[in-house]
């Protein structure tokens, strides 16, 4: 009974593969299916061959036992064929080519099957083993023979294409079974006695699920697919954050800058005209809101925002923060309150930036769902050595927060009780933001809500503590001096500015206006380097980015091959994205002035430069 000993094996080892496949969770591809029909065809066919070769050996040669034999061939077809449908679906990417294959394949197996069954076989009963013979054998032969060409055809094809890198990992397992199946072959031609091909079809399945088809692998190779798959979506979120806050902010910057101008002549122009110009900004600066809490939140899962600490005024800045969020209140008939401790430091090191942004996004919110009632700001601290912990709470009588609502609070794009707000503005995106700068400073933010009647939010946030007192009289008038000084020296001083927007450039020389500086303006990159080679100095460089033919950043990088060029360039760009000023530096600009932007931010930038110079 010796000659029984592989086909037990192969069904032992295919019964195996079968449980540990079927028993654990895979990834469903179109490989997974076809390898899971594979060795459910295998074991089939082991169990078939070993009772057809119990059968033969003790019932003797027969009809019935011939047409065993043969039904054992059709197996055997159709494991073949699977293989060769596993084969192609690795090769061949397009799903529409693999369906029309795989319905070839399909027709090829049924008739060759058909002719497999109609066809004589003769079987061969020595003493220790059973074999098979005649043209029933021939054809399935010759069936393997086509299907191994399709195997390593698709190999060659795999090898040959252009995602041949990621799918060489199954390169080598697949190219060792088409040697086994060969060295099958070449042995069954040579001694046909052995009784090894069942075993080998076993070998070859096992061999697959512990290199190509191990749910375990495959489920981590879809990971990775889908992580790739995440980072290309984040890629092409970022790209279109860029391309989107550059078309939004460039009109802005033109809606904010003209509107803004437009309010210097209030003795001049109708209230009608006034009022008009006041609804513009505040539209313009929701719109700029929404956009920057945009792409606030992909710096921050970029994990690209920075805090950077640099001294402040806080009771300045929040005077003139208040001053401009209140606005906001308009008609409603809110009584808005301030309060600050007399004990907080007069300068404090923090990030100014985001500090105003916290509180800005908790009035904000605090006038977009208060109708009437009051507001109240209070900032209070707790110093300690070199630490100013402040205490900032927000309170107002508005509409509240429903208790199960309030841990979707700091969700974002979670818009709270959404039918009942559905006249409000915004994103959704600001208290998300205002969690995540709050965690970012090593602050902590708690909220209290009463649907219907108000809500309570608490920052805390640590500072470090900077001068304690305010600026003496002598040394306020010494400031005073030195700032009329710098902006004395800005007198007679040349900036060009280059943009290919007249509306940017307005705004650009509107913003310019009271600093005294000679400006001249060019229509794009070329004609900026014309200039410069023309022999014209300028004292400073304004430099849009975005422009046709030739961006900002080629410009510049041709300007500074020019022998002699040393002017400061500051990129003057709606490219607002995360990472834009480090790119921007980077290239060989002094600074960065992202658009629309105010007279005090083009002053302080204007400062910076002139100062370094000098």
């Amino acid at each position: 009974m010796s000659f029984l000993s592989y086909p037990i094996c192969a069904l032992f080892i295919i019964l195996l593969v079968n449980v540990a496949f079927f028993t654990k969770k895979s990834v469903n591809t179109f490989e997974t299916y076809s390898y899971g029909k594979l060795i459910v065809v295998n074991l089939i066919e082991s169990i078939f061959a070993l009772l057809g070769l119990i059968f033969i050996k003790f019932f003797g040669n027969g009809l019935f036992m011939q047409f065993l034999v043969k039904i054992d061939y059709v197996l055997l077809l159709t494991w073949g064929s699977l293989l060769f449908r596993y084969f192609m679906s690795v090769a061949i990417i397009n799903e529409t080519n693999v369906l029309k294959l795989n319905k070839l394949i399909t027709i090829f197996n049924v008739i060759i099957s058909i002719v497999i069954l109609f066809l004589p076989v003769e079987l061969i009963i020595l003493d220790n083993t059973v074999d098979s013979a005649g043209l029933s054998m021939n054809v399935l032969f010759f069936a393997v023979f086509i299907c191994l060409i399709g195997i390593i055809a698709s190999t060659i094809k795999i090898l040959f294409s252009e995602n041949f890198k990621d799918k060489s990992k199954k390169l080598i397992p697949l190219v060792s079974l088409i040697c086994l199946i060969v060295i099958l072959v070449i042995i069954k031609a040579y001694i046909p006695e052995m009784v090894i091909q069942g075993f080998v079809l076993s070998f070859v399945s096992l061999i697959m699920y512990f290199t190509i088809e191990n749910p375990d692998v495959k489920i981590i190779s879809s990971l990775e697919l889908a992580k790739e798959s995440a980072e290309k979506a984040n890629r092409a979120k970022s790209d279109f954050l860029s391309s989107m806050s550059h078309e939004i902010r460039t009109p802005l910057n033109a809606i904010v800058g003209l509107s803004q101008d437009i309010l210097l002549y209030k003795d001049k122009l109708p209230n009608e005209v006034l009022e008009d110009a006041d609804d513009i900004v505040s539209a313009s600066n929701t719109l700029l809101e929404i956009v920057g809490n945009i792409l606030d939140i992909n710096k921050i899962e970029s994990e690209k925002m920075e805090i950077i600490e640099k001294p402040y005024d806080l009771k300045k800045e929040i005077n003139e923060l208040v001053r401009v969020s209140t606005t906001r209140i308009g008609e409603k008939p809110i009584d808005f309150k301030l309060d600050m401790a007399v004990d907080l430091p007069y300068q404090l090191i923090g990030d100014k930036t985001h500090v105003k942004g916290i509180i800005n996004n908790l009035l904000t919110n605090a006038i977009k769902y208060t109708d009437s009632g009051t507001i109240n700001l209070n900032i209070k601290c707790v110093n300690r050595g070199d630490t100013c912990n402040l205490i900032i709470s927000v309170m107002d009588t508005g509409k509240g927060i429903k208790e199960e609502d309030i841990t979707k609070l700091f969700t974002k794009f979670e818009r709270l009780d959404i039918e009942k707000n559905s006249t409000t503005e915004g994103t959704g995106l600001g208290l998300a933001i205002t969690k995540r700068l709050v965690e970012m400073m090593n602050g902590k933010i708690n909220v209290q809500s009463t649907y219907g009647e108000g809500s309570l939010f608490v920052v805390q946030l640590p500072q470090k503590i900077g001068r304690q007192e305010e600026l003496t009289p002598t040394e306020m008038i010494n400031t005073k001096l030195i700032m009329e000084r710098l902006k004395g020296e800005f007198v007679g001083k040349r900036i060009l500015i280059v943009d290919d927007n007249n509306l940017n450039i307005k705004v650009a020389k509107k913003a310019l206006a009271d600093f005294n500086f000679i400006i001249e303006e060019a229509l794009n990159g070329e004609d900026a380097i014309n200039l410069i080679k023309s022999g014209k100095n300028y004292d400073l460089i304004l430099m849009d980015i975005m422009m046709p033919n030739m961006s900002g950043s080629t410009a510049l990088k041709k300007l500074k091959e020019i022998n002699g060029f040393n002017t400061p360039t500051i990129a003057l760009t709606a490219d607002a994205i995360a990472g834009a000023e480090e790119k921007y530096l980077s290239e060989g600009f002094v600074d960065y002035i992202s658009k629309p932007f105010s007279k005090e931010q083009i002053e302080e930038k204007l400062r910076k430069v002139f100062q370094k110079k000098n």
